[in-house]
């Protein structure tokens, strides 16, 4: 049997050389996917175990402390655990933002990497943490030391004058040395600057005299398990010791390491899913063909089991060979990974590839064989029942099977999916569910609508093909099974690209109203992600030319006694006064009086049942969620309208700022400039404040930038549906070329009776482009329906169909349909008129 399977697959290689590509491109991606997470796996792991060398335990706040930061462990508990036996050094660990700009004046490095850290020389010597490669440690607020990779790539030598943006503000410093950091943030690309140990701790303390996490190092002879279990008998309530292999361990198991590979793999079963169609395709026009060969098994004393056997075997063999070079590729993919998302300086995040790691090897043919078996399984059991009286036929003609059932379950199918989306809207998981059940039945009514968009297209495709642009519908209702399993393939494509674009467009639509509802000003200064504002910068502002006032503004949640949570925009009461930053809207009560109180607004006000004079009692919310600081007792002494920045109630800068309070962050900084100085006044502010880390956004400014923020998601969505649009389209060429076998002796008719070469390419192109189309179609109806619900349930999100784009695809899927019947078209014109009518193919 496996010698007959061999021969019958070496037989028929080349008709199974575009399924076995499409096997191959998801197995690819898979073992790919495999490779490169566990490469980065390992990569972080050695990274985190190479940039703290002297880390043997490490104590730390475990997360159920009352407040933030006063739990964090401090310079007395560091001072008692270096006194412990089997301690050799204690270091107490700070570290935060800080940016180093170029001689450009822009920021070294993506903002998200951008760290600063307190370099701990061991008594007059170096740092274990940074060795220096050139100069010496900083030694006073003016000095900081700067990794080797970062100061080469912004130009800087030892001795120059370096800017750095900490604490919301620029910073002028002398670059004292260079050192060696592996850390994760150099391997993203980022900086890490160094600044002695007072500055370190006026800086970047999580809260006064405290450190971020103390760092122990144990003697010889001392494991980091047992100095671990020693260390923690001695800590207060709070505070938890850590050995270097969980550290470790936590590095390599980073949770956005998991959603990436997550994702990755997401992606390569879609390509997989999508392949099934080409697979089951091909097996089911293979059964056609081989119908009678198959009978005269039957004939011969093979049983149905014999043949579903035999059929299967050949689909384990196709998928074997094509996961064997999938998984070679896989490894090509990897590599592709880790040059596209390299270091740009610095160590690098990833380990070498384990081309033999076991995981990715079992995964790439367990997934090959089992996925092509799977997918061939119903063609083969169809091929199976072939009776072996077929045998006596010379040829087996396709039975005509009604469409009435398909067409009834189809529609019943497609109504429960689109309900489902009317009833899952905002729902991630219930949309996933409705769109797989739409997408399903307009598979099934693909037949359905095959026919009737034939009857739409018979006159204009008459009009401009002619007689091949009939016969080219015709075939595309000859087979409608085949025609929806074509098609279906490009569905699930262009309904995951159709549900991408218009989520993107609403999101892009919903950060833009967003961001012109968020200035109420003429201007708004905001600082880059992972960055912040001074507190003096609004003071700084308002002294400028052409400023007629600015503000800041923070935010602070407040829980109040009923247990309810409220949200409210710290200001300065003369900010907010008429006149000043925004044109407030005063129902009752006076604005005048918020320094010894709090406005709401009125929807507020309402939904609360509040009225002028009632007393809140509440706390602050700390970043985590949790009530901290002293408790807060305000009279509503306003009830206003405004825009969303500035609501949905204010406190006065006084109330958070009292002792005890916990600091809250500046948020924005708005500036009303001078009546028609706007564009001066933002130039202005440019120069006083020379901060790369700050954006100065007019309206047009805030609306534009919020709509490109999405730019980059949308390329690397794109660029990953993209593998699955290749498979789609090597679906449509695999039709097409088995048609082509399938009809030698009537194409070798039409031309005898006078059809010529042109005619025969227009045949298959127009029904190359209807099937493509159909596909398309279906597809983006799927796809904008669950965009739209997704977007729809959300609170105030904006629904934005980008029908242009739309349109784009749609076009681009007849493209996909004339070039996947260029080479089958090539093949039918190319065979002579007399072997086709014979029906011998060449």
């Amino acid at each position: 049997m496996l010698r007959a399977v061999l021969r019958s697959v070496f037989r028929d290689r080349h008709r199974f050389l575009l399924p076995a590509m499409a096997v191959l491109i998801g197995v690819a991606c898979v073992s790919g996917s495999l490779l490169y997470t566990q490469s980065l796996a390992r990569g972080a792991a050695r990274l985190q175990h190479a940039s703290r060398p002297d880390v043997s335990v490490e104590v730390r706040p475990d997360g159920s402390g009352p407040a933030e930061g006063t739990a964090a462990p401090d310079e007395a508990l560091r001072h008692r655990l270096s006194a412990l036996s089997g301690v050799t050094a204690a270091r107490g660990t700070l570290r935060g933002r800080a940016f180093l700009v170029g001689r450009d004046g822009s920021l070294v490095g993506p903002p998200s990497a951008a760290t600063g850290v307190n370099f701990v020389p061991r008594g007059h010597g170096p740092d274990p943490r940074y060795p220096m490669t050139r100069g010496r440690g900083p030694h006073g607020p003016g000095e900081v030391a700067v990794d080797r990779w970062s100061a080469r790539r912004a130009g800087y030598r030892v001795g120059d004058r370096v800017r750095v943006v900490v604490a919301g503000e620029v910073r002028s410093a002398r670059l004292t040395g260079t050192f060696t950091v592996y850390d994760p943030a150099t391997a993203d690309g980022g900086t890490v600057i160094a600044f002695d140990e007072p500055t370190a701790r006026a800086l970047f303390a999580p809260a006064p005299g405290r450190y971020a996490s103390v760092t122990l190092t144990a003697a010889p002879g001392t494991s980091a398990s047992a100095l671990a279990e020693r260390v923690t008998r001695a800590l207060p309530r709070g505070l938890e010791a850590v050995t270097r292999a969980r550290l470790d361990a936590e590095a390599a198991e980073a949770p956005d390491r998991r959603k990436l590979g997550t994702l990755l793999l997401l992606f390569a079963g879609i390509a997989l899913f999508v392949s099934a169609f080409l697979v089951s395709n091909t097996f089911t026009m293979l059964g056609t063909v081989r119908a009678r060969e198959l009978a005269l098994l039957r004939a011969v004393g093979a049983s149905r089991r014999r043949v579903l056997g035999t059929v299967l075997a050949e689909a384990a063999v196709v998928g074997a060979a094509a996961a064997v070079a999938g998984y070679a590729l896989g490894v090509g993919v990897a590599t592709l990974l880790a040059d596209l998302f390299p270091a740009a300086a610095g160590p690098a995040s990833t380990a070498p590839l384990d081309v033999l790691s076991p995981l990715p090897l079992l995964t790439a043919l367990c997934v090959g064989v089992g996925f092509t078996a799977a997918a061939a399984y119903l063609p083969a059991l169809r091929a199976s029942a072939v009776a072996p009286v077929a045998a006596l036929r010379t040829s087996v003609p396709d039975p005509a099977v009604s469409l009435r059932r398909r067409n009834r379950i189809g529609s019943a199918v497609t109504a429960a999916g689109a309900l489902l989306l009317i009833a899952g809207q905002g729902e991630l998981g219930a949309l996933c569910v409705a769109t797989s059940v739409l997408l399903a039945g307009l598979i099934l009514l693909a037949p359905q609508a095959a026919r009737a968009a034939t009857r739409v297209l018979r006159a204009p495709a008459r009009r401009l093909a002619g007689m091949s642009g009939t016969l080219a519908l015709a075939n595309v209702c000859r087979n409608p099974r085949r025609t929806a399993a074509t098609a279906g393939a490009l569905t699930v494509c262009l309904a995951l690209v159709s549900a991408v674009t218009v989520g993107l467009s609403s999101l892009s639509a919903t950060a833009g109203r967003e961001a012109e509802a968020a200035m109420p000003t003429d201007l708004r200064i905001t600082a880059v992600d992972f960055a912040e504002i001074n507190a003096r910068t609004a003071a700084k502002v308002a002294r400028l030319p052409h400023v007629a006032a600015a503000g800041s503004v923070r935010e602070v949640g407040l829980r109040l006694r009923e247990g309810s949570d409220v949200w409210a925009a710290v200001v300065d009461p003369e900010a907010v006064g008429p006149g000043r930053l925004a044109d407030l809207t005063v129902h009752t009560g006076d604005l005048a009086d918020l320094p010894r109180g709090i406005a709401v607004t009125r929807d507020l006000a309402a939904e609360h049942g509040w009225r002028l004079g009632d007393r809140l009692t509440g706390r602050r919310l700390s970043d985590a969620g949790a009530p901290a600081g002293p408790a807060l007792e305000r009279e509503i002494v306003a009830v206003y309208d405004g825009p969303e920045s500035l609501g949905p109630a204010l406190l006065p800068e006084s109330a958070v700022t009292g002792k005890g309070a916990p600091s809250v962050e500046v948020t924005s900084v708005l500036v009303r400039a001078e009546a028609g100085r706007t564009a001066a006044a933002k130039e202005e502010i440019r120069r006083a404040l020379r901060n790369p880390a700050l954006l100065v956004e007019d309206r047009v400014d805030a609306v534009r930038n919020a709509g490109q923020g999405f730019g980059a998601l949308r390329s690397v969505l794109y660029a990953m549906l993209s593998v699955t649009a290749v498979v789609a389209a090597l679906g449509v060429t695999n039709t097409m070329s088995m048609a082509v076998f399938e009809r030698t002796r009537e194409i070798g008719l039409l031309r005898v009776v006078g059809l010529d070469r042109a005619g025969v390419r227009s045949l298959l192109w127009v029904e190359s482009v209807v099937v493509s189309a159909l596909g398309a179609g279906s597809g983006i109806l799927a796809g904008v329906a669950a965009g739209v619900a997704a977007v729809a349930g959300q609170s105030g999100a904006v629904v934005s169909v980008p029908w242009m784009s739309l349109s784009a695809l749609l076009v681009g899927a007849g493209v996909v349909g004339v070039l996947a019947a260029l080479g089958p078209g090539a093949r039918a014109v190319a065979v002579p008129v007399t072997r086709a009518i014979a029906g011998e193919v060449g």
